[in-house]
Protein backbone atom coordinates (compact mmCIF):
# COMPACT_ATOMS: atom_id res chain seq x y z
CA UNK A 1 0.00 0.00 0.00
CA UNK A 2 1.24 3.54 -0.77
CA UNK A 3 2.25 5.71 2.15
CA UNK A 4 -0.92 7.70 2.83
CA UNK A 5 -0.84 11.51 3.09
CA UNK A 6 -0.89 12.79 6.68
CA UNK A 7 -3.47 15.37 7.72
CA UNK A 8 -3.58 17.20 11.04
CA UNK A 9 -6.95 18.57 12.18
CA UNK A 10 -6.89 21.34 14.80
CA UNK A 11 -10.49 21.74 15.97
CA UNK A 12 -11.92 22.19 19.48
CA UNK A 13 -15.48 21.09 18.67
CA UNK A 14 -15.42 17.40 19.58
CA UNK A 15 -18.30 16.37 17.33
CA UNK A 16 -16.78 18.07 14.28
CA UNK A 17 -13.33 16.70 15.06
CA UNK A 18 -14.70 13.14 15.22
CA UNK A 19 -16.65 13.66 11.98
CA UNK A 20 -13.59 14.95 10.15
CA UNK A 21 -11.40 12.12 11.40
CA UNK A 22 -13.97 9.51 10.34
CA UNK A 23 -14.38 10.90 6.83
CA UNK A 24 -10.68 11.55 6.26
CA UNK A 25 -9.67 8.08 7.42
CA UNK A 26 -12.39 6.61 5.19
CA UNK A 27 -10.59 8.33 2.28
CA UNK A 28 -7.34 6.65 3.28
CA UNK A 29 -5.56 9.55 5.00
CA UNK A 30 -3.54 9.25 8.21
CA UNK A 31 -5.19 11.68 10.63
CA UNK A 32 -4.11 13.38 13.86
CA UNK A 33 -6.61 15.53 15.77
CA UNK A 34 -5.66 18.27 18.25
CA UNK A 35 -8.08 20.46 20.20
CA UNK A 36 -5.85 23.36 21.33
CA UNK A 37 -3.84 25.88 19.35
CA UNK A 38 -0.85 25.89 21.70
CA UNK A 39 -0.66 22.08 21.67
CA UNK A 40 -0.88 22.11 17.87
CA UNK A 41 2.06 24.51 17.66
CA UNK A 42 4.20 22.10 19.70
CA UNK A 43 3.07 19.06 17.68
CA UNK A 44 3.79 20.81 14.37
CA UNK A 45 7.32 21.58 15.48
CA UNK A 46 7.91 17.86 16.01
CA UNK A 47 6.19 16.56 12.87
CA UNK A 48 4.93 18.42 9.79
CA UNK A 49 1.92 16.81 8.06
CA UNK A 50 1.10 16.99 4.36
CA UNK A 51 -1.89 19.24 5.03
CA UNK A 52 -3.38 21.14 7.99
CA UNK A 53 -7.07 21.77 8.69
CA UNK A 54 -7.17 24.65 11.15
CA UNK A 55 -10.09 26.16 13.07
CA UNK A 56 -10.08 29.95 13.46
CA UNK A 57 -11.13 30.07 17.13
CA UNK A 58 -9.12 27.80 19.42
CA UNK A 59 -8.23 27.71 23.13
CA UNK A 60 -4.61 28.35 24.04
CA UNK A 61 -3.69 30.03 20.75
CA UNK A 62 -6.01 31.23 17.99
CA UNK A 63 -5.94 29.58 14.60
CA UNK A 64 -5.18 32.88 12.91
CA UNK A 65 -2.11 33.43 15.13
CA UNK A 66 -0.97 29.83 14.72
CA UNK A 67 -1.24 30.23 10.94
CA UNK A 68 0.86 33.38 11.10
CA UNK A 69 3.56 31.63 13.17
CA UNK A 70 3.62 28.61 10.86
CA UNK A 71 4.20 30.83 7.83
CA UNK A 72 7.15 32.45 9.63
CA UNK A 73 8.93 29.08 10.06
CA UNK A 74 10.97 27.62 7.19
CA UNK A 75 9.68 24.09 7.88
CA UNK A 76 6.02 25.10 7.56
CA UNK A 77 6.06 28.16 5.30
CA UNK A 78 4.56 26.17 2.39
CA UNK A 79 2.43 23.76 4.45
CA UNK A 80 -1.04 23.60 2.83
CA UNK A 81 -3.58 25.09 5.30
CA UNK A 82 -7.37 25.02 5.06
CA UNK A 83 -9.00 27.28 7.64
CA UNK A 84 -12.43 26.54 9.14
CA UNK A 85 -14.53 29.29 10.67
CA UNK A 86 -18.03 30.43 11.51
CA UNK A 87 -17.07 33.89 10.22
CA UNK A 88 -18.53 34.28 6.75
CA UNK A 89 -18.00 38.00 6.16
CA UNK A 90 -15.80 38.91 3.20
CA UNK A 91 -13.46 40.97 5.39
CA UNK A 92 -12.86 37.95 7.64
CA UNK A 93 -12.17 35.67 4.67
CA UNK A 94 -9.67 38.18 3.36
CA UNK A 95 -8.02 38.35 6.78
CA UNK A 96 -7.71 34.57 6.98
CA UNK A 97 -6.24 34.26 3.50
CA UNK A 98 -3.88 37.20 3.97
CA UNK A 99 -2.53 35.58 7.15
CA UNK A 100 -1.39 32.63 5.09
CA UNK A 101 -4.27 30.16 4.77
CA UNK A 102 -4.48 28.54 1.32
CA UNK A 103 -8.23 27.97 1.47
CA UNK A 104 -11.15 28.94 3.67
CA UNK A 105 -14.41 27.13 4.50
CA UNK A 106 -17.32 28.59 6.46
CA UNK A 107 -19.19 26.41 8.96
CA UNK A 108 -21.43 24.57 8.43
CA UNK A 109 -19.72 23.24 5.31
CA UNK A 110 -20.17 20.31 2.94
CA UNK A 111 -17.91 17.39 3.88
CA UNK A 112 -17.69 16.12 0.25
CA UNK A 113 -16.64 19.63 -0.83
CA UNK A 114 -13.94 19.73 1.86
CA UNK A 115 -12.65 16.31 0.75
CA UNK A 116 -12.56 17.49 -2.86
CA UNK A 117 -10.63 20.63 -1.90
CA UNK A 118 -8.13 18.57 0.11
CA UNK A 119 -7.48 16.23 -2.81
CA UNK A 120 -7.12 19.13 -5.22
CA UNK A 121 -4.71 20.96 -2.90
CA UNK A 122 -2.53 17.90 -2.30
CA UNK A 123 -2.38 17.20 -6.03
CA UNK A 124 -1.39 20.79 -6.74
CA UNK A 125 1.21 21.16 -3.98
CA UNK A 126 2.78 17.69 -4.18
CA UNK A 127 1.46 15.53 -7.05
CA UNK A 128 3.62 12.58 -5.95
CA UNK A 129 1.44 12.12 -2.84
CA UNK A 130 -1.46 10.92 -5.00
CA UNK A 131 0.44 9.50 -7.99
CA UNK A 132 0.63 5.75 -8.53
CA UNK A 133 4.06 5.95 -10.20
CA UNK A 134 7.00 7.96 -8.83
CA UNK A 135 9.90 8.74 -11.16
CA UNK A 136 13.28 10.36 -10.69
CA UNK A 137 15.84 10.21 -13.48
CA UNK A 138 16.14 6.57 -14.56
CA UNK A 139 14.47 5.30 -11.35
CA UNK A 140 10.77 4.42 -11.33
CA UNK A 141 8.62 3.14 -8.44
CA UNK A 142 5.18 1.66 -9.13
CA UNK A 143 3.04 1.81 -6.00
CA UNK A 144 0.19 -0.34 -7.30
CA UNK A 145 2.36 -3.19 -8.56
CA UNK A 146 4.91 -2.74 -5.77
CA UNK A 147 7.79 -2.81 -8.26
CA UNK A 148 10.91 -0.68 -8.74
CA UNK A 149 12.88 -0.22 -11.98
CA UNK A 150 16.16 1.45 -12.86
CA UNK A 151 17.22 1.78 -16.47
CA UNK A 152 14.25 -0.49 -17.30
CA UNK A 153 15.74 -3.21 -15.11
CA UNK A 154 13.58 -4.45 -12.22
CA UNK A 155 15.19 -4.18 -8.79
CA UNK A 156 14.53 -6.46 -5.84
CA UNK A 157 13.69 -4.54 -2.67
CA UNK A 158 12.45 -5.76 0.69
CA UNK A 159 9.19 -4.27 2.03
CA UNK A 160 10.96 -1.82 4.36
CA UNK A 161 13.36 -0.65 1.66
CA UNK A 162 10.41 -0.16 -0.71
CA UNK A 163 8.56 2.03 1.82
CA UNK A 164 11.74 3.96 2.57
CA UNK A 165 12.38 4.66 -1.11
CA UNK A 166 8.73 5.59 -1.67
CA UNK A 167 8.78 8.08 1.20
CA UNK A 168 12.03 9.70 0.05
CA UNK A 169 10.86 9.93 -3.57
CA UNK A 170 7.72 11.79 -2.50
CA UNK A 171 9.82 14.80 -1.49
CA UNK A 172 12.98 15.10 -3.61
CA UNK A 173 15.55 17.44 -2.14
CA UNK A 174 14.03 17.55 1.33
CA UNK A 175 16.26 16.46 4.21
CA UNK A 176 14.69 14.04 6.68
CA UNK A 177 16.14 13.29 10.09
CA UNK A 178 16.41 9.69 11.22
CA UNK A 179 13.56 10.34 13.65
CA UNK A 180 11.31 11.58 10.86
CA UNK A 181 12.11 8.53 8.75
CA UNK A 182 11.38 6.24 11.69
CA UNK A 183 7.98 7.88 12.28
CA UNK A 184 6.92 7.92 8.65
CA UNK A 185 8.30 4.60 7.39
CA UNK A 186 8.21 2.37 10.48
CA UNK A 187 5.45 4.21 12.38
CA UNK A 188 5.50 6.24 15.59
CA UNK A 189 4.19 3.28 17.62
CA UNK A 190 7.05 0.94 16.72
CA UNK A 191 10.27 1.22 18.71
CA UNK A 192 13.47 0.92 16.71
CA UNK A 193 16.64 2.94 17.16
CA UNK A 194 18.32 5.36 14.75
CA UNK A 195 20.87 2.75 13.73
CA UNK A 196 18.06 0.79 12.09
CA UNK A 197 17.56 3.65 9.62
CA UNK A 198 21.25 3.61 8.65
CA UNK A 199 21.16 -0.15 8.08
CA UNK A 200 18.11 0.02 5.79
CA UNK A 201 19.44 3.05 3.90
CA UNK A 202 22.58 1.00 3.27
CA UNK A 203 20.51 -1.92 1.98
CA UNK A 204 18.46 0.41 -0.20
CA UNK A 205 21.56 1.98 -1.70
CA UNK A 206 22.99 -1.45 -2.49
CA UNK A 207 19.75 -2.46 -4.21
CA UNK A 208 19.25 0.62 -6.40
CA UNK A 209 22.82 1.59 -7.30
CA UNK A 210 23.51 -0.85 -10.12
CA UNK A 211 26.61 -0.65 -12.29
CA UNK A 212 27.92 2.90 -12.46
CA UNK A 213 24.60 4.50 -11.58
CA UNK A 214 24.74 7.64 -9.50
CA UNK A 215 23.55 7.31 -5.90
CA UNK A 216 20.35 9.43 -5.55
CA UNK A 217 20.41 9.19 -1.74
CA UNK A 218 22.45 11.90 -0.06
CA UNK A 219 23.74 11.68 3.51
CA UNK A 220 23.53 15.10 5.17
CA UNK A 221 26.02 15.14 7.99
CA UNK A 222 24.40 15.85 11.35
CA UNK A 223 20.92 16.05 9.80
CA UNK A 224 19.84 12.84 8.08
CA UNK A 225 19.13 11.80 4.49
CA UNK A 226 17.85 13.40 1.32
CA UNK A 227 16.81 12.01 -2.06
CA UNK A 228 17.86 13.58 -5.35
Amino acid sequence: MPIAPRITVVEDEDALSVLLRYNLEAEGYIVETISRGDEAEIALREKVPDLLILDWMLPGLSGIELCRRLRARRETEILPIIMLTARGEESERVRGLSTGADDYMVKPFSTPELLARIKSMLRRVNPSLLSHVLSFGDLKLDREQHRVFRKERELKLGPTEFRLLEFLMQSPGRVFSRGQLLDNVWGADIYVDDRTVDVHVGRLRKAINIGRSLDPIRTVRGAGYSFG
